[in-house]
């Protein structure tokens, strides 16, 4: 690594795009991620559409008892 870098030809926010997304990584303890990998194969299913149809589920609960 250089001890100084020269950055007087950087243009600023060159790779800045106001509509991009961040999907955030979610990281499983072993057992939930096998357990989720075991139903997700077993419905035929990713494991992301699983998870998701789970929490969206849970959102619904919820709501109905607020």
């Amino acid at each position: 690594m250089k001890a100084e870098y020269d950055f007087s030809q950087a243009e600023q926010g060159k790779f800045y795009n106001a509509d991009a997304t961040f999907h955030y990584p979610i990281y499983l303890e072993p057992d939930v991620d096998n357990f989720l990998k075991k139903i997700a194969q077993e419905k035929n299913i990713d494991v992301q559409i699983l998870v998701n149809e789970w929490l969206r589920n849970n959102i619904k609960l919820i709501e109905s008892i607020q």
